[in-house]
């Protein structure tokens, strides 16, 4: 009986998730839907799924948003509104670091993948959501879903300034993550 209790246990898990659901507030408003690729980035998957879960993302901002190329947020540790934001987009999680997990799926609008410093393999919590397609990304960065459904949400999302991207003032903030099934 234990066993059949496991693999219940097991099928519930966050890392069988086939979703985010991430509500939006700021300069853009609604909700954005992303479909998770657990073959794609099965480690990635399970890590930002189980972050999604225990409410780590709700209330984290979108601090870097380059125009024409990503909106970027998922700094469990610094980007929460309310937070200093200079700080935003230098932190991660208390989870370890996650090894590359490259793919052939090209990053194009609506991608998401996993942010990282220059080592490929120092991806954490932060993630980015493509306006547009990006060739030079393959290969180089995880990808770990793409929006399925409020893309015109993403394109709302307030843009920062300057070649990084950082967002000025009042940043776009998750106000709550939920992972779907």
């Amino acid at each position: 009986m234990s066993k059949l209790a496991a693999a219940f246990a097991l099928l519930s898990s966050p890392a069988l998730a086939a979703g985010l659901q991430i509500e939006v507030e700021g300069e853009a408003n609604g909700t954005i839907t992303i479909d998770l690729f657990e073959d794609v980035a099965p480690k990635h998957i399970e890590q930002i799924t189980a972050l999604a879960a225990e409410g780590k993302y709700d209330g984290v901002v979108f601090h870097r948003v380059i125009e024409g190329f990503m909106a970027q947020t998922g700094d469990v540790e610094y980007g929460k509104l309310g937070s200093d934001m200079r700080r935003a987009g230098t932190g991660g999680s208390n989870r370890p670091d996650l090894p590359a997990e490259f793919s052939e799926v090209p990053y194009e609008r609506g991608i998401v993948g996993m942010a990282r410093a220059s080592n490929p393999n120092s991806a954490n919590s932060q993630f980015f959501i493509m306006f547009e397609p990006a060739p030079t990304l393959n290969g180089q960065y995880t990808v770990v879903g793409k929006v399925t459904d409020g893309m015109d949400v993403v394109d709302a999302i307030k843009r920062g300034t300057g070649p990084n991207g950082a967002v000025v003032g009042q940043p776009d903030v998750m106000t709550k993550v939920t992972v779907t099934e």
